[in-house]
């Protein structure tokens, strides 16, 4: 399976903003640890991929709520120049990780680049949650 990052690790930008990894922050629903507040004694469920599909899916789920979460972010501290080069280092991952899955898996989204060729491809193969096949 692929490992697009270490979510052991916590990003360290400038100007004392820090962000969870990957992970974390997904589980969490919060890449700011500073802002994540724990419910009592709650543990967010741990997710475990069965097989590299699931592997893909769960880092491009993670990686898109990465950018959603400093998107918003950016919305309120425009002019945070590292926080901008996160957003755009997690965009390109993003567009990575989805352009590996559509050569595996074929096209998630339907403006994938993957569609612009005959025949149509949106429904030649199996849905994302159809079945665990590799």
């Amino acid at each position: 399976m692929n490992n697009y990052y270490d979510d052991r690790q916590m990003i360290n930008l400038n100007n004392n903003n820090n962000l969870s990894g990957l992970y974390t922050g997904f589980i969490r629903g919060n890449m700011f640890p500073s802002l994540y507040d724990q419910y009592k004694n709650y543990q967010p469920a741990m997710i475990n991929p069965q097989n590299e599909k699931e592997q893909y899916l769960l880092d491009l789920d993670q990686v898109q709520f990465a950018m959603h979460d400093i998107h918003l972010y950016l919305d309120n501290y425009p002019n945070n120049g590292s926080m901008i080069q996160e957003f755009n280092r997690n965009r390109e991952m993003y567009n990575q990780i989805l352009a590996d899955y559509e050569k595996r898996y074929g096209p998630i989204v339907i403006y994938s680049d993957s569609l612009n060729k005959t025949p149509w491809q949106w429904d030649n193969r199996p849905w994302p949650w159809e079945g665990s096949d590799n």
